[in-house]
């Protein structure tokens, strides 16, 4: 894990700088391999009305930012407390990104599942339209929809679904929202 640490009308103290290595090494336990850059930044803050410190964490992870900020009268409460909240929203990424993994798998493992965009809503008369890849057109009903209801889908949205024949032509039998 990168790590920079800079101050803003201000001296870096031991104390901090061990209090951050301290955090650091804690964060390469847990989160190995995921943080892959952290800045801390510490301000002291000049506005009569603050006062004390503004203390910022800012940690890159793949494909997302976290920011921390506090502000304070003490910097070492301030970082446990700044770096506790890091700890809580990294847990949160990588709990979201389990549950994209497995909702990805339990797609990729539903048989003959297909993807298309929805091309048009009906919400007042319950029913919409799928486009297929190749620029078919597939219906489906409200009832037909899982895990959504109908009046949080829009146009543009990509669905896997599966394809029956209905009475008019090919039908939607379920449909899901991609992730």
């Amino acid at each position: 894990m990168d790590l920079k640490v800079e101050t803003r009308n201000v001296e870096l103290r031991k104390g901090w700088q061990s209090k951050i290595d301290e955090e650091r090494e804690r964060l390469i336990r847990h989160f190995a391999n995921f943080v892959l850059h952290l800045r801390v930044s510490i301000e002291a803050t000049t506005h009569h009305k603050i006062g004390g410190y503004e203390l910022k964490l800012i940690a890159s992870v793949p494909q997302d930012t976290v920011v921390v900020a506090k502000k304070g009268e003490n910097v070492g409460p301030l970082l446990v407390e700044a770096f506790d909240v890091l700890s809580q929203q990294l847990k949160e990424i990588l709990r979201k990104k389990r549950k994209n993994e497995t909702a990805a798998a339990d797609a990729s493992s539903i048989a003959g599942a297909q993807y298309g965009v929805i091309r048009k809503l009906s919400p007042y008369e319950s029913y919409g339209f799928i486009v297929t890849p190749d620029e078919r057109e597939v219906y489906f009903h409200e009832n037909a929809l899982k895990d959504v209801p109908l009046d949080q889908l829009t146009e543009g949205d990509e669905v896997m679904y599966g394809e029956s024949l209905g009475d008019k032509g090919p039908q939607a039998s379920w449909v899901r929202v991609a992730r």
